[in-house]
């Protein structure tokens, strides 16, 4: 890798409760020299405030990534992941997805 090259920045999208899927997703993007981007589980009680500017945040995430990987299982998505799809797609990012199921 050249002084100017950076490795590919992939953010994950998708429910907290596919938690282990993001830990292993995570894992295996970065063995393949990705840097990985995604959103935390938080420890305290989220008010509609709080839940809102997490949402922004991760809109940051998207911004500064080349592609999002939705982490899903059996099809799922969530209202606020179909918003961070659909705000992928506005701003050009590849759109991927652990779950042959999604048609994205």
């Amino acid at each position: 890798m050249g002084p100017t090259d950076r490795p590919g920045v992939v953010c994950l999208c998708g429910s907290l409760r596919f938690q282990n899927l993001f830990e292993s997703e995570r894992r295996r993007l970065t063995a393949l020299g990705k840097i990985v981007l995604a959103p935390e589980a938080i420890d305290e009680e989220l008010t509609s405030a709080r839940r809102e500017a997490l949402g922004e945040l991760h809109l940051r995430r998207i911004d500064a990534s080349d592609e999002v990987r939705v982490v899903s299982e059996g099809g799922y998505l969530g209202s606020a992941t179909r918003r961070e799809i659909a705000y992928a797609r506005e701003t050009g990012k590849t759109i991927s997805s652990t779950d042959p199921d999604l048609d994205l």
